[in-house]
């Protein structure tokens, strides 16, 4: 594929990332080139299992999910929960990633968004203790994707934890580590529900030369059972505009970059 293409191809993908689906005649408008042109393109993005060409269009493809998954209505609404923020927020973290870097993620949904963004990408080493971002990568050659390995640790999740993960990280060293959070609150630091997995968000971030929280708005301000690290730890947090002002303003004061998607 000719470098114009590939440049192509990831507007495109970017197009397609930001809605989610989108017509021929939208892209079209934002990457500036004639629809037989654009149909040829999704073409080959469909014969390398990224999207799926419809009736006038095109759509991401769909996850990989076992069949258990697709049944579990909490897992379905954890999914769906503040979606197009999410999606944003994960290709917006994921325009940080430089070719040749190696990033860590771990697991939740917004960092799965981060690594459905980078499907279309090459060159990029990514190490995850998630076994869903494991599986949406699977298919894509140009990325080498590692699994810390550990024990799931309670139902219904992808997440590996305990004693093999945290030994997996100990020995790896990251460009970029992105962080998945259920609670982000100033004082009390970033938090999530399971201890276990705050372990293992820490010896990703202890071991990366920058780390990134990726936290929807609606997680500005609460805080869950587990720390993983207080706010001083943490370099960028991308997140939605409708984080307040407040809370903006004040991290940018203590150093903190606030990219909002």
């Amino acid at each position: 594929m000719s470098t114009k293409t590939d440049l192509r191809a990831d507007r495109i993908m970017k197009a397609l990332l930001r809605a989610g689906d989108i017509s021929v005649q939208e892209l079209v408008e934002q990457v500036g080139i004639s629809a037989p042109s654009i149909r040829r393109d999704l073409a080959r993005l469909e014969k390398k299992g990224l999207v799926l060409r419809t009736h006038g269009g095109a759509t991401l493809v769909e996850s990989l999910l076992y069949e258990p998954f697709r049944h579990d209505t909490s897992f379905q609404a954890r999914e769906l929960r503040s979606a197009d923020a999410k999606r944003r927020i994960g290709l917006a973290a994921s325009e940080l990633i430089g070719e040749t870097e190696t990033i860590g993620l771990t697991a939740g949904t917004t960092t799965t968004q981060i690594g459905r963004s980078l499907r279309h990408r090459r060159g990029i080493s990514v190490i995850t203790n998630a076994l869903n971002i494991g599986m949406e990568l699977c298919n894509q050659p140009a990325i080498k994707t590692m699994i810390t390995g550990g024990t799931l640790a309670w139902a219904w999740t992808f997440a590996l934890a305990g004693q093999p993960a945290l030994n997996f990280l100990r020995d790896v060293y990251l460009d970029k580590a992105f962080i998945g959070v259920t609670g982000f609150d100033l004082e009390r630091g970033i938090t999530t529900l399971e201890s276990e997995e705050a372990a293992v968000s820490l010896a990703m971030l202890r071991n990366a030369k920058r780390v990134i929280v990726v936290a929807d708005s609606k997680k500005i301000g609460n805080v869950s059972p587990a720390l993983i690290c207080p706010i001083t730890a943490i370099h960028v947090l991308v997140t939605d505009t409708d984080i307040p002002q407040e809370i903006h303003d004040e991290l940018v004061a203590r150093g903190i970059e606030v990219i909002l998607a």
